[in-house]
């Protein structure tokens, strides 16, 4: 990966688009109008390619225009929700002076090659652990950075319950809810009930790492912020490997992911409260209204008000084609900056990671994913300069330990596409 591309920022929003007309537009900031726009005119070519098919007729100028303006939409959904994703993150770097300036100082040079002081060295043998390593534990505006533009761009970090341990593990404990109980008179004997038994659920913890680098001239001389930099590319690495682990991981050197634990999944018998259950989609290798509304009556009713569909932007163009039974479209656009787009009156998160819809995949979670699923951040990151190895190039070796697992699957369905 070229970690010099991003040394200013990645342009997250303003990209110029296409309105959705029959005639090409001057290119243009995409805007909730914009959207309102495009959907409209894909309902309308969307009705027309129905009423042709039931006319016998298949139209291949009409499917064609349908695929442009379901690109269309796509992008423009993608471009807003990146604004909503910039406002969010802002500009990740406080104008204030920081709540340490002399570490921060330190900590500024030590990046740059200059000899540290010796608070830094004393630092460095409290946090390292390991004599003649040269790690540091980052500066807490730093380290807080990071976590900070994660949660942000990454959406189970988003989404899951996160938190941080100091232990090199973690387990939760749980009750299999069997208490006795029973009528008695006022003055009866009370005989020991039956007492709950408890289970532990342990959650696997990995080691997550990037490895980013930068010419020494560069550090040397260009007026750059080397935190803002160095917190812009590892929360972006860590944010794509733990989404992939966080969603599918086995568990092995990483977390275990979300979709293991679903019916018929690796993890389905692992924990103590069982799997997350699967529902069918009620027809082959395609979505149903009806299985989107099964799926929203089947979540127990403590978990309704944050639930939430989980599902991949392939899909969302699926479930972009459902009406209700008077005609009315299931799934509706982004209304305001800020909001994300409804399905059947839920938001839709867009989760990358998921599978499209295809026979036997699971499509799209529904439910509670706070109450789901859990993250674990070991304290604290570690950081190695290393100007050896890739000279003339300096490289952060920066590591992070993070783990996870379901903690609650009662609090989430899964659509399972059928066969």
């Amino acid at each position: 990966m070229n970690m010099m591309t991003n040394l200013r920022g990645r342009a997250v929003a303003g990209r110029g688009l296409v309105a959705v007309r029959a005639e090409a537009q001057p290119k243009k900031i995409a805007s909730i109008e914009d959207l309102n726009v495009a959907f409209e005119a894909f309902k309308k070519t969307h009705t027309d390619q129905i009423d042709e098919i039931k006319a016998g007729k298949t139209d291949v100028v009409t499917a064609d225009k349908l695929t442009k303006i379901e690109a269309e939409l796509d992008k423009l959904q993608e471009t807003i929700e990146s604004v909503n994703l910039k406002a969010q993150i802002g500009d990740g770097h406080d104008s204030a002076k920081p709540r340490d300036p002399e570490y921060t100082a330190e900590f500024q040079a030590y990046f740059q090659g200059r000899e540290p002081s010796a608070k830094l060295e004393e630092l460095r043998a409290a946090a390292t652990k390991t004599d003649g390593e040269g790690g540091y534990l980052a500066p807490i505006e730093w380290d807080r950075t990071i976590s900070k533009r994660q949660k942000v761009i990454s959406p189970m970090r988003q989404n899951s319950s996160v938190i941080t341990i100091s232990s090199s593990g973690f387990k939760k404990v749980y009750s299999d809810g069997i208490v006795g109980s029973g009528w008695v008179g006022e003055t009866a004997a009370r005989p020991q009930t039956t007492t709950p038994g408890l289970t532990s659920l342990g959650f696997t913890m990995g080691e997550i790492y990037a490895n980013p680098a930068a010419s020494q001239g560069l550090l040397d001389d260009a007026e750059i912020d080397v935190e803002a930099w160095l917190a812009d590319e590892v929360s972006t690495e860590f944010d794509k490997q733990e989404g992939v682990a966080f969603l599918s991981g086995d568990g092995s050197n990483k977390p275990d992911g979300v979709l293991t634990y679903v019916t018929g999944g690796s993890n389905a018998a692992k924990h103590p409260f069982g799997a997350i259950l699967a529902l069918n989609s009620g027809a082959a290798a395609a979505v149903t209204a009806d299985a989107l509304f099964d799926l929203q009556a089947d979540l127990p009713q403590e978990f309704l008000p944050n639930a939430k569909f989980f599902m991949n932007r392939g899909a969302q163009a699926a479930f972009r084609k459902l009406k209700t039974g008077d005609g009315a479209y299931l799934w509706q656009p982004s209304l305001a900056l800020g909001l994300p787009p409804t399905l059947a009156g839920e938001p839709v998160v867009d989760m990358p990671g998921m599978p499209n819809v295809g026979a036997g995949n699971i499509a799209a979670l529904y439910g509670d994913m706070v109450e789901t699923y859990q993250v674990i951040d070991r304290t604290g990151v570690r950081v190695l300069r290393d100007p050896y190895t890739a000279k003339p190039f300096v490289l952060f070796y920066t590591t992070k330990r993070v783990g996870g697992g379901v903690k609650n699957p009662t609090a989430m369905r899964a659509l399972k596409i059928s066969a």
